[in-house]
């Protein structure tokens, strides 16, 4: 049974809608299309799965070190306060600011299209170049009108509460479990492709020669790996309404990215035991996902990949916008936004009015069609975030040592510590070999700095 809380927040999320939450938000498009990029930049069947591995100890140790954290501090905002707490104001400012200009709602954008697109299977009519309004830049299509309409739709929703909310991302966060289990089990049941298991499996890790050069190919090929894991840190937004925040923050984390890694990491070897390593380095429009389930089923199964994929942005989407209205939500009670979105509706309890300016920057950002170019600038600032959280804990340990903890980070200090090494490592990486991922994302934050030190003028005043 949910309760309300004195703040008004409703605890509306149980173990199993937490853990949905994680894994949801963590599965969009990504596994279905990405790992044709990787597979061009690594050149190897066993590098393509080592990025996917490193990928997955990486989020996995990151995701057990933020229980921590999340189980001492069950607030609403999340990685927003734990930045706060821990460097002070400035710091939580500029990650919710990055957050809401790009992060979220760029994402949010990015998935809505991606929903448009493959219902754009079914219903030819809805494309990219079929324009309702104008052209180019200054058009609209029926692409982007849908993917307009889905944001709406579910940012609506949301405003009923967070038990409408967590009811819709159950449901598909389950049905995508299921179609990703499907492609999976389909693959190794009955999709071996003996020309593929060869030409993949006989030389797996050809080229490679363990050096700083495969350290590096596979540090930059992270790019799309680390892309398809993210949000996994989403359901600590939402701490304020989670039962039992304690002991089930740290659980959804630890099983939510657990289990969509192991399905990650067991796509690509679906892949590679149906397709050859040319067919998904060439992947028609990077579908690799398509084109396996093509060779397995036949015709059927472009319609079969996009439902299924519609499926998963959809989820993906209500996760996103459930969630990222909780942190600015967090940063209005701080006097660092709108003070607006500080207030609850007085029946269902949502911060509406943080929803609605989340869905009116998510539409200008689909409509902009800038989007995948914000996305990708911004992959660096994120990781810097994640680094950033996870020092966090050291330093809370020192200045908060009466802190209550009820979980304790796995493996720390030794696992924490590593965790900010090797991603340490990708963002050196990141800054030598993809300039243009890096700075433009590092902007991004920075110019956040004038408007904080507006906002908190504006609340002093």
């Amino acid at each position: 049974m949910a309760t309300t809380r004195e703040n008004g927040l409703v605890k509306g999320l149980g173990l199993m809608s937490s853990t949905t939450l994680v894994m949801g938000s963590m599965i969009g498009s990504g596994v279905f299309i990405v790992a044709a990029d990787i597979s061009r930049q690594v050149q190897s069947p066993g590098l393509l799965i080592m990025t996917w591995v490193v990928t997955a100890i990486l989020t996995l140790t990151a995701a057990l070190s933020y229980g921590e954290l999340a189980a001492a501090m069950p607030h609403a905002g999340g990685q927003y306060i734990y930045l706060r707490e821990a460097f002070g104001p400035l710091y939580g400012f500029l990650y919710g600011w990055t957050l809401f200009m790009v992060i979220q709602t760029g994402t949010i954008a990015a998935v809505a299209v991606a929903f448009a697109k493959y219902t754009g299977v079914f219903f030819p009519w809805i494309s990219g170049q079929n324009y309702l309004l104008g052209s180019g830049k200054v058009g609209i299509t029926t692409q982007q009108l849908l993917a307009i309409l889905m944001i709406v739709f579910l940012t609506a929703l949301n405003t009923r509460g967070i038990r409408t909310g967590a009811l819709v991302q159950n449901v598909f966060t389950i049905a995508k479990i299921a179609a990703l289990v499907g492609l999976v089990g389909i693959g190794f049941l009955v999709g071996r492709n003996a020309e593929a298991v060869a030409n993949n499996f006989n030389d797996f890790w050809r080229g490679s020669n363990w050096s700083f050069e495969t350290v590096r190919l596979v540090g930059v090929a992270m790019v799309g790996s680390l892309f398809s894991s993210d949000a996994w840190n989403n359901v600590t937004f939402t701490a304020g309404e989670v039962r039992n925040p304690r002991r089930n923050l740290p659980l959804s984390l630890g099983l939510g990215v657990l289990i969509v890694s192991a399905l990650y990491i067991a796509s690509q070897f679906v892949y590679l035991n149906v397709l050859t390593f040319p067919e998904i380095q060439h992947a028609d429009q990077d579908r690799v996902a398509t084109a396996a389930a093509l060779k397995m089923l036949g015709p059927i199964a472009v319609q079969v990949m996009a439902a299924a994929i519609m499926i998963s942005t959809f989820g993906c989407v209500n996760g996103l916008v459930l969630s990222g209205a909780r942190v600015y939500y967090a940063m209005a009670k701080d006097k660092l936004f709108f003070r607006r979105a500080g207030e609850l509706d007085p029946v269902n309890h949502a911060p509406v009015f943080s929803l609605g300016v989340q869905c009116i920057w998510a539409v200008l950002l689909t409509l902009s069609g800038s989007y995948n170019d914000l996305l990708d600038y911004v992959i660096f600032a994120v990781l810097l975030f994640y680094i950033l959280t996870i020092a966090g804990l050291f330093v809370l340990r020192r200045t908060q040592p009466n802190l209550e903890r009820p979980y304790k980070a796995f493996g720390y200090p030794g696992l924490p510590a590593a965790y900010m090494v090797a991603a340490g490592l990708i963002e050196i990486l990141l800054l030598l070999y993809k300039p243009n991922y890096t700075w433009p994302g590092l902007i991004i934050v920075l110019l956040g700095l004038p408007v904080y030190f507006i906002w908190r003028g504006k609340a002093t005043v």
